[in-house]
C-alpha cells in the first residue's frame, strides 16, 4: 500500500501573470519558509526560489528571472539551431 503526502499548508500571498508568465509567492507553514514559483506557458518552462531569511520575499517575487540568474539556473534557452544563418 502506497500512502500519499499532501501539503496542505502551502498558502499563496500574491500572485501575479503577464504575457504567459505567473508568478506566486508561497508561504509554506508547515516548514515556515517562502518560495517564488514561476511558471512561463508558452516556453513550457518552470521553476522554484526557496527563500532564506536574508531575502526580501517581495523583491524576489518582482523580479525572479534576476535572482534565477543569480543562482545559476538555466532557463530560457531553447535549442535554435534552426534559426542559425550562415554569414
Amino acid at each position: 500500500m502506497t500512502t500519499a503526502i499532501t501539503l496542505t499548508d502551502t498558502r499563496e500571498l500574491d500572485h501575479r501573470t503577464a504575457d504567459g508568465v505567473e508568478v506566486s509567492l508561497l508561504w509554506h507553514a508547515d516548514s515556515d519558509f517562502l518560495s517564488v514559483v514561476v511558471s512561463d506557458t508558452r516556453a513550457g518552462e518552470a521553476f522554484e526560489l526557496v527563500l532564506d531569511d536574508r531575502e526580501d520575499a517581495l523583491d524576489v517575487f518582482h523580479h525572479p528571472y534576476a535572482y534565477a540568474a543569480y543562482r545559476g539556473l538555466d532557463f530560457g534557452h531553447a535549442e535554435r539551431d534552426d534559426e542559425l544563418v550562415a554569414a
